[in-house]
């Protein structure tokens, strides 16, 4: 049974719901497609198989999302369309040269877009939130990147600063992406602009949800510097974890 989501502008929030839920899946679903690059080009055997492992996980979170989406009335094939370009720029721009690089741009580019979509997430319903951020939690792969670029910095300070550039560059780029996806969704936007303002979307099937206040013209006007503010801090906080400046 298609569930309602009911709050001033009931058509337009399903509608942005599913415009994240699609992203996320879109997210998930290039994930797969570098996971299994990775896996394939993986200087050894145990990291062939972990990264093989971690793709097929990427498949299976993408499915989840898309069944939500079917819940709440979406076509999930037009939705995880609807984001078919938006990685083409990025992945075009930051080719990486060598392994090290390889892991570093899945780990800044996957930071970023995950938790602009945390962000986002907070102003839907209680239902998809929950299951966005269980999708969105998943470090499996964020755990193995630090794991093997810690040991490779820990005897190479030359590394160290190359990936430290490196992942300058990677940030501008993936907040580019977020830009872009806002530009061409503004779902996305007023999704932000909500969780900004204090609020949600109410799942009808819940009877745990409130009536989401309007953001005012302030809080539309600061939103996205807000967001781009926490968004760097947190890519920050990324690179920290790896001791590397960012």
């Amino acid at each position: 049974m298609t569930e309602v989501v009911h709050d001033a502008h009931p058509i337009a929030d399903a509608a942005d719901t599913v415009e994240l839920l699609g992203l996320v899946a879109h997210l998930q679903h290039v994930a797969f497609g570098r996971l299994a690059e990775d896996a394939r080009v993986a200087p050894s055997t145990a990291q062939q198989l972990e990264l093989s492992r971690l793709a097929a996980a990427a498949v299976a979170r993408r499915d989840a999302v898309l069944e939500r989406v079917v819940e709440l009335g979406g076509d999930p094939e037009r939705c995880l369309g609807a984001y078919a370009r938006l990685m083409e720029d990025f992945d075009s721009r930051t080719q990486p040269s060598t392994w090290w690089e390889r892991l570093l741009r899945s780990y800044v580019a996957d930071g970023v877009s995950d938790d602009f979509c945390r962000i986002a997430a907070a102003a839907v319903d209680p239902r998809s939130r929950a299951l966005l951020l269980e999708v969105l939690d998943d470090a499996a792969h964020e755990d193995l990147a630090v794991g093997e670029l810690e040991a490779a910095g820990a005897q190479d300070e030359v590394l160290v600063s190359r990936l430290a550039l490196w992942g300058r560059r990677l940030v501008g780029e993936a907040l580019g992406v977020v830009q872009q996806a806002m530009a061409a969704h503004p779902g996305l936007g007023r999704l932000v602009t909500r969780r900004a303002s204090g609020g949600a979307a109410v799942d009808a099937s819940a009877g745990d949800g409130h009536d989401a206040t309007p953001a005012t013209s302030e809080e539309d006007a600061a939103a996205p510097a807000r967001l781009f503010g926490e968004l760097t801090a947190e890519h920050t906080r990324r690179m920290s974890r790896l001791g590397l400046t960012a």
